[in-house]
């Protein structure tokens, strides 16, 4: 079969979708590359909560997906709005990379006898673009000062090394996949995986969505890339998230992964202003509906 497969410019994007179509070939399929521009990647320079409606890095895919011009979509989850046109679904979830944050920071603002688990001297400057990150940062040290970092991973590295930030958060799950082509930009610098546990990741963080037109022949073609284990714990995070109905604005967390005694999950919560601090909330169950919906009677 083949398939046109619609994806972001961007590296980490590239990366990704590059990945898929390797995979889709090795089944027999002939897999062409179709690069589509969303507004997120026109607005680099705004904070996520300022760039409008959700799905600012989808939409123009998911469109294109709609009017019949790809035949799939390559997407990080986490991107994916839950409120996606009804002609598409996910046809897949493959393997998950580490679902993780990062804290990457510059050696001269290294600071081993700092409290807690971020080693960063008092008043360290640290860049983010996600109110979730801002808030578990500060949450940990309100001596930080939190600024707006945009840009694709390069860029937000360079950045850093270029001193406009002392450290930067990123997810692991993207310097992962990225890993052969960031050497430079990661030369001499600190990184420090956040434990998600505490440092809750964004729903679906490190997962990939295979997106298709319903009942089209790629959703079949493109099934076999699921993995069941992963659908599941995302599917709990993502159903939270409807639940929560939390925007880019809102501090909102949520990992959900296998154990021996069935699916435990974490999630923070804290609205725009943050008066009250945040919320958390855990849970432990085998059905992903039955557990999102315990974790948000705690959350709400």
């Amino acid at each position: 079969m083949k398939l046109r497969l619609g994806t972001r410019g961007s590296r980490l994007a590239l990366a990704q979708s590059n990945g898929i179509k390797s995979r889709l070939e090795a089944l027999g399929h002939e897999v062409v590359l179709q690069v589509i521009q969303t507004q997120g990647d026109l607005h680099r320079d705004v904070a996520f909560e300022n760039l409008g409606a959700a799905g600012i890095f989808v939409r123009s895919l998911e469109q294109a997906l709609v009017r019949g011009e790809v035949d799939l979509a390559v997407h990080s989850y986490k991107d994916l709005p839950s409120d996606s046109p009804s002609e598409l679904t996910v046809a897949a979830v493959p393997e998950r990379r580490d679902p993780a944050d990062l804290l990457l920071v510059r050696a001269d603002a290294v600071d081993r006898s700092a409290p807690g688990p971020l080693p960063l001297f008092r008043g360290a400057r640290v860049g983010t673009a996600a109110a979730r990150r801002r808030a578990l940062l500060l949450d940990m040290r309100p001596d930080l000062e939190v600024g707006t970092l945009r840009g694709n991973v390069p860029t937000r590295l360079r950045k850093l090394q270029d001193g406009e930030h002392d450290a930067i958060v990123l997810a692991a799950a993207g310097i992962d996949r990225l890993a052969q082509d960031l050497d430079g930009e990661r030369s001499g610098l600190l990184e420090l995986r956040l434990d998600p546990e505490r440092f809750v990741p964004a729903p679906s963080q490190g997962a990939l969505a295979l997106q298709v037109r319903r009942d089209d022949p790629a959703a079949s073609a493109v099934a076999v890339l699921n993995d069941a284990d992963v659908y599941r714990c995302v599917q709990a995070e993502r159903l939270l998230l409807e639940r929560m109905d939390a925007g880019c604005h809102v501090a909102f967390g949520a990992w959900c992964r296998s154990t021996e005694e069935g699916l435990r999950m974490n999630a923070i919560f804290g609205g725009r202003e943050m008066q009250r601090g945040l919320r958390r909330a855990s849970g432990l169950g085998c059905d992903p509906e039955r557990l999102a919906r315990e974790v948000w009677e705690q959350l709400k």
